[in-house]
């Protein structure tokens, strides 16, 4: 995962200049010796990032380290697999994105269940993505998209960074909705797909803002709508998909973090309040903002049922679209 990394970098920058904070006096029974964050992405990524802006945060507030393993690998199972393992005492974590959720009906022989083995303890941001086409394709808005694709089914085609990654769900999820067949060309990394998008090869994707703001603004690919509820900070002029006229369509890149089922809830709880006063500070906020990144802020009773209801949104569109891997 690639999406919304650079705003994570002026974030991780920005840490490392502010200072210790002195922790409740009760929260010294937790935690009392480092705790681990399991990253199951590849570094520099965002999940990556943001698990090291966060363990920063985390260690200037509770006075005790908070590091950050990444342990790629098997569509993400590897690391997430690894912390479903692990002593249910708060101190292995896993900082989880959507991934995970799709992952709970395009992968049939997982060795674990989201909702069984882990206890939700926090979000903590999401980004939209954008849909952006190639130069040169006649097309200006997604309502002239839509059109297009209906009248030649299977002739248009979108990129993505591989099967089930948010890239490729934001499509099926668009043709879903929209009621379209458009071929998914899927790729190894959001990289090879962009190039090709940028070659003319293939017709459009859905990307990161971050990594699509410089391509938009130098009319490289034209941008015709951003995927969150409301329109990106980052593209104020370009509609949401909903207003360009897929009415309730939304799919962002989201991250969040999990603890093996069994963590005791007061560490649970203390973990939510200490993240959601991280992600509502303002010098993150406007840090994160650059980027079209936004903090996200539930209880854990709130996060377990926003798990549910994606993994429920997702699962439908796995199956609908029979969407399977080897």
């Amino acid at each position: 995962m690639n999406a919304f990394t650079r705003g994570g970098l002026a974030a991780f920058a920005l840490v490392a200049a502010w200072g210790a904070t002195t922790a409740p006096a009760w929260a010294q029974k937790y935690p009392n010796h480092p705790v681990t964050i399991i990253v199951p992405f590849g570094a520099g990524g965002s999940a990556d990032v943001y698990a090291r802006v966060l363990a920063q945060r985390l260690g200037q507030e509770t006075g005790q380290s908070f590091v950050v393993e990444n342990r790629p690998g098997a569509g993400a199972v590897i690391g997430t697999q690894a912390v479903a393992k692990a002593a249910p005492d708060g101190y292995t974590l896993l900082m989880m994105s959507n991934t995970q959720t799709v992952n709970e009906t395009l992968l049939k022989k997982r060795p674990y269940d989201l909702m069984q083995d882990f206890v939700a303890v926090a979000p903590v941001n999401e980004a939209p993505l954008v849909l952006v086409v190639r130069a040169g394709l006649p097309i200006k808005s997604v309502k002239e998209l839509i059109a297009q694709a209906k009248q030649s089914p299977g002739k248009l085609n979108y990129a993505s960074s591989g099967t089930g990654t948010p890239y490729h769900m934001a499509g099926e999820l668009f043709k879903n909705m929209a009621g379209v067949n458009i071929t998914h060309i899927p790729y190894k990394s959001s990289g090879g797909a962009r190039t090709d998008v940028l070659g003319g090869q293939v017709d459009m994707m859905f990307d990161a803002v971050s990594t699509m703001t410089e391509l938009v603004q130098t009319k490289k690919v034209l941008a015709l709508a951003t995927t969150g509820a409301e329109r990106s900070s980052v593209f104020p002029d370009t509609p949401t998909m909903a207003e360009a006229g897929v009415p309730g369509y939304t799919a962002t890149i989201w991250l969040g973090l999990l603890a093996p089922k069994g963590t005791p809830p007061d560490v649970v709880n203390f973990l939510n309040e200490r993240i959601s006063h991280i992600v509502e500070q303002p010098d993150i906020r406007s840090v994160w903002a650059q980027s079209g990144v936004s903090p996200m802020k539930m209880t854990p009773a709130q996060f377990t049922t926003f798990l549910k209801q994606d993994i429920e949104k997702w699962g439908a569109i796995v199956k609908s679209a029979n969407i399977t891997v080897d």
